[in-house]
């Protein structure tokens, strides 16, 4: 179904997202209210009621050990928009979503095995949920591979989720670096002998054939002596931090004729919240695809943030929408 179909939704640029709730900010100052529950046409804009706190992001930093040309968060070396956290940073969120009853944490970058706490937080968090950790799996990831098989012992399980973009090392390598595509796939391999749970993310592309690329997938998992079910997460292009693009308005029609009330309880963003570290200050933001927009800021706390209708005015919301896309290993149930 292309987003033209979509009955209700008409083509604008999407410009800064939004939340529900008085007061709501966008990047260049307060939304008007009807930017923020209408769409350009004045039609009453899609939104997402969350229903519980099932799984906790915490976005470790930009900076990155890769500056890769396609990254959604725009990641590089020394890159600062949203800061390296600390185990000071975290602790209190992971406290405070025990207490709500939350059933992972997840953390994403950046890269997040460049951030020096990281082993101590994952210590600390294992010790109250099962962790995963997203990673491009190259010179951090190896480097620290030791430490790392040392969390086994802990209560719950950690996974890692690797990128290897495409089937292909050309392909993959023209966007990373030269051999990077061999270096992620032997991480993998380490990871995975080390008895952890591993998985590996995608670019998805529009008309691709899917099953022939999961078929390459699954054959290079066995050449590398992986388990050829392994999950793989595929991904649309998000376009880069402030992008503007222009996209389908999800409107409340949209939402009732092409979703399910079980399907919204799936949207990343009714089930799970992301903690990032920007200006110096731990924030509470919506989900993982909207730090780039402060109107998605739900807060200092996760308390704060709990039940906050989410309205769905940033450009990646439509990616959620169309593609079912999610960074989650998790569901929201």
């Amino acid at each position: 179904m292309s987003g033209a179909e979509l009955p209700g939704a008409t083509s604008a640029t999407s410009g800064t997202g939004a939340t529900s709730g008085t007061g709501a900010t966008g990047a260049t100052g307060p939304l008007p209210r009807d930017e923020w529950l209408f769409t350009p046409t004045g039609e009453a804009r899609g939104y997402v009621q969350p229903h519980a706190l099932s799984e906790l992001w915490f976005h470790t930093g930009t900076a990155c050990n890769l500056a890769c040309p396609f990254c959604l968060e725009g990641s590089k070396p020394g890159d600062r928009r949203l800061g390296r956290v600390s185990f000071a940073d975290v602790q209190p969120f992971i406290d405070e979503a025990t207490q709500l009853g939350v059933r992972q944490f997840s953390f994403t970058g950046g890269e997040p095995f460049i951030v020096r706490d990281l082993l101590r937080i994952l210590d600390y968090a294992l010790a109250r949920a099962p962790c995963l950790v997203l990673t491009n799996g190259v010179d951090a990831v190896p480097a620290r591979l030791t430490k790392l098989a040392a969390l086994r012992a802990r209560p719950h399980p950690l996974a890692l989720r690797v990128s290897i973009d495409y089937p292909d090392p050309v392909r993959h390598d023209s966007g990373r670096g030269a051999g990077n595509f061999l270096e992620a796939w032997r991480t993998l391999a380490l990871l995975h002998g080390a008895g952890f749970r591993v998985s590996i993310a995608r670019q998805m592309e529009p008309g691709e054939d899917a099953p022939a690329i999961e078929g390459a997938y699954r054959a290079l998992m066995q050449e590398h002596g992986l388990p050829e079910d392994l999950n793989v997460v595929a991904f649309p292009d998000f376009g880069a931090p402030g992008a503007r693009r222009a996209v389908p308005q999800v409107t409340e029609s949209c939402m009732r004729r092409y979703q399910t009330e079980a399907t919204r309880r799936e949207f990343m963003c009714a089930y799970s919240k992301m903690v990032v570290k920007q200006n110096g200050r731990m924030r509470v933001y919506a989900c993982t695809l909207v730090d780039d927009d402060p109107a998605y800021d739900q807060g200092g706390t996760l308390a704060e943030s709990l039940g906050r209708r989410v309205m769905l005015r940033h450009h990646r919301c439509f990616s959620c929408f169309k593609y079912g896309a999610s960074c989650s290993e998790t569901r929201g149930h």
